[in-house]
C-alpha cells in the first residue's frame, strides 16, 4: 500500500479561527499554519483560485513549515474557464483584459499572451514551494460548462503542458465525463497522460454534481471531499460546506481510500466541508481509522 496524507482545504477560513479549534496562543497567521502543520501532513491551498499568488507568501508557506510538508495549490478561476474579476488580474494586466469591456472575463475573453502571461506569473510564484520540495499538484478544477470533449481534453493536456514539470490534478463538474458510457473514455485518456483524476464526493442531483467514481490515473491518487450538504445549490459557502461527515461515513472512506492507496505511490485526502472546525476533525478522525490500515500512513503528526 502507498503513503496516505490526509489534511483540508484550508486553515484560515474565518469561522474556523472563531470555532475555537487553534489554541489561543496561536493568534497570528503564522502560528495558525506552524499549529496546522503540526497537525496534518497537507494542506490544499484554495485563495490562489481568487488571486494570483506572491512569491513572498509562498516562502513563507515553506519557512513555517515542516520537511516533508505539501501543498496541493488550486489554479487561478482564468485557467479553468471560470469568470474572473479583472481587478483579480495583476495591474500591468488589467489593461488588456478589460478590451472585452467587462468587469469580469472568461478565458475566450482574454487574449492568449496575457492568459500566458498570468501562468507565467502564478507558476513562478510558486517557485519556492517547489524548491523546498514542498509543493504537491496544482489543483484543475473544471466547472459545470466543462463537458467531455475533444477541444476540453486538448485544453486539459495543454494545462498539463505548461505546469510541468510540476504536476496537476483535475476534477470535473461537469457529469459528462463519467457517465456510464464515457467514464472509461475518460479515465483511459487520464492514464494516458500520466494525469491525476480527483474522486470527489458532493451531494448528487445538482448541475456540478459529479458521480463518486473511485479510480487511480497516474501514481498521485487524490480525493476531495466537499460534504453531503443539503443546501449544496447556495450561493452562501457555509451553507454549501457546513457538512459534518457521520462516523459510519468515515468508516466507510477508510475503506475506499485503502483502496485507493492499494493502486497508487501516494493518496492525498483533502476535506473540502470547511465550516467551522468541521474539515479538521473530519481529517483527524479519517487519519485515526486509517492507522488501523497497513501500509505506509502520514494522516496527522504529534505535537
Amino acid at each position: 500500500m502507498g503513503q496516505i496524507r490526509v489534511g483540508t482545504a484550508s486553515w484560515t477560513d474565518k469561522t474556523l479561527t472563531a470555532s475555537g479549534w487553534y489554541p489561543p496562543e496561536a493568534d497570528t497567521p503564522e502560528k495558525r499554519l506552524r499549529f496546522y502543520a503540526r497537525q496534518f501532513p497537507l494542506v490544499e491551498v484554495d485563495s490562489t483560485y481568487y488571486a494570483l499568488p506572491a512569491s513572498q507568501t509562498a516562502a513563507m508557506w515553506a519557512a513555517r513549515t515542516p520537511a516533508g510538508f505539501t501543498f496541493n495549490v488550486k489554479a487561478f478561476s482564468l485557467f479553468t474557464t471560470h469568470p474572473t474579476p479583472v481587478k483579480a488580474l495583476p495591474a500591468e494586466l488589467r489593461e488588456a483584459a478589460a478590451k472585452a469591456g467587462k468587469d469580469r472575463v472568461y478565458l475566450k475573453d482574454v487574449d492568449p499572451e496575457v492568459t500566458g502571461q498570468a501562468w507565467e506569473r502564478f507558476l513562478a510564484a510558486l517557485e519556492p514551494l517547489r524548491e523546498a520540495g514542498k509543493l504537491g499538484a496544482i489543483l484543475l478544477q473544471f466547472p459545470p460548462w466543462f463537458p467531455i470533449s475533444r477541444a476540453n481534453k486538448e485544453y486539459i493536456v495543454a494545462c498539463a503542458q505548461r505546469v510541468a514539470p510540476r504536476r496537476v490534478c483535475v476534477e470535473f463538474r461537469n457529469r459528462t465525463w463519467l457517465t456510464p458510457d464515457n467514464q472509461q473514455e475518460t479515465l483511459d485518456f487520464l492514464s494516458a497522460q500520466r494525469l491525476t483524476y480527483v474522486c470527489a464526493d458532493m451531494p448528487q442531483g445538482y448541475p456540478s454534481s459529479v458521480p463518486p467514481v473511485l479510480a487511480v490515473t497516474s501514481d498521485l491518487a487524490v480525493v476531495r471531499l466537499h460534504g453531503h450538504s443539503d443546501k449544496w445549490g447556495s450561493k452562501d459557502i457555509y451553507e454549501r460546506f457546513g457538512y459534518r461527515y457521520t462516523g459510519e461515513e468515515l468508516d466507510e472512506w477508510a475503506g475506499k481510500v485503502s483502496d485507493l492507496a492499494a493502486a497508487a505511490e501516494l493518496t492525498h485526502v483533502l476535506f473540502n466541508n470547511c465550516y467551522r472546525d468541521y474539515a479538521q476533525v473530519n481529517a483527524r478522525q479519517l487519519a485515526e481509522r486509517l492507522r488501523g490500515h497497513e501500509g505506509g500512513h502520514e494522516g496527522g503528526h504529534d505535537n
